[in-house]
């Protein structure tokens, strides 16, 4: 006949503890986690005073656009658009010779756009992913170019280009400005992230060059940071004033240029330059509305990187 020892009270402390370690461990959610935050009335109200501040220079353009030059003036100005909107418009255009301007103006936005993407993203991918004596000094430097004003280096370009025999042509827009030290940091942060070493030694192990490389891999996977950096070097050479000023002339000017000489007489018309402002904001009004998709979504697709 077997007897049983009665359980004693460490006995229960050390089987349930001995349970406890046992357990699988469970997860901890923070209270919310996973939760579709609605947006309040405070929200919409952010929004709405955001989106108004934004929108209204472009609507005051557009009223000061159709008005008189008195109606502008006046004590009380006008909230509301009015007649004149395509009697200034025409007047803008032959005053300031807007056509050259604009055909102008696109030439040297899309070659310094094109060629700041080309070679940003070459320098880039060097930076990032390959290995080189001096990269961090060289690194190093192009981040120092940025601390520079570009104010120090306008009578040595000048110079420069007057000597080349660029002086009132596009080139002395166009060839200074066809790398930028931002545009090289930009996406050497971006390919860091977003460029695995895998994908580039799977390309080395099946055979690939550098240039087969850069143009079936870099060039897909860098594809969202280029539409940004694209968009952002675009409107940067559009609203380009200042060197554009300095290098090129009334008789071959770009948009800023023009706008200019339009707004530099004794007594300028200002409905007749707000109609020329507004003719210098449409094309990149229609850039945003035609690429605006794919440059969203690549600041989305930096944003969730990590």
């Amino acid at each position: 006949m077997t007897t049983t020892s009665p359980i004693t009270a460490s006995d229960q402390r050390r089987v349930s503890k001995a349970a406890v370690r046992d357990e699988p461990p469970r997860r901890r959610f923070k209270p919310g986690a996973g939760r579709q935050h609605h947006a309040g009335p405070f929200a919409y109200f952010a929004l709405a005073v955001v989106g108004i501040g934004s929108l209204f220079p472009l609507y005051w353009t557009l009223v000061a656009a159709s008005r008189t030059q008195d109606e502008i003036l006046d004590t009380t100005p006008p909230l509301l658009p009015g007649g004149n909107l395509f009697h200034n418009l025409q007047a803008a255009w032959e005053q300031a010779n807007l056509g050259k301007a604009i055909v102008n103006t696109v030439i040297v936005s899309a070659s310094i756009t094109l060629a700041t993407l080309f070679f940003c993203t070459l320098a880039g991918y060097a930076f990032a992913k390959m290995r080189f004596k001096g990269r961090g000094a060289l690194m190093t430097a192009v981040i120092a170019t940025l601390t520079i004003p570009p104010q120090l280096s306008v009578v040595p370009l000048f110079m420069m280009m007057s000597d080349i025999g660029w002086g009132g042509q596009l080139e002395s827009v166009i060839f200074p400005t066809l790398v930028s030290a931002f545009g090289v940091f930009f996406m050497r942060q971006y390919l860091v992230e977003a460029l695995p070493y895998e994908l580039i030694e799977a390309g080395r192990v099946d055979g690939a060059n550098n240039i087969r490389i850069v143009w079936s891999i870099v060039l897909p996977v860098a594809r969202p940071a280029m539409m940004v950096l694209g968009m952002l070097t675009f409107v940067q050479a559009w609203n380009d004033f200042f060197w554009p000023y300095l290098a090129l002339n009334a008789e071959n000017p770009t948009i800023q240029v023009a706008l200019g000489e339009l707004s530099a007489s004794y007594v300028p018309d200002q409905s007749i330059v707000m109609a020329g402002a507004l003719i210098s904001t449409l094309p990149l009004l229609v850039v945003f509305v035609i690429f605006g998709k794919q440059i969203v979504g690549g600041i989305m697709s930096g944003a969730v990187k990590g």
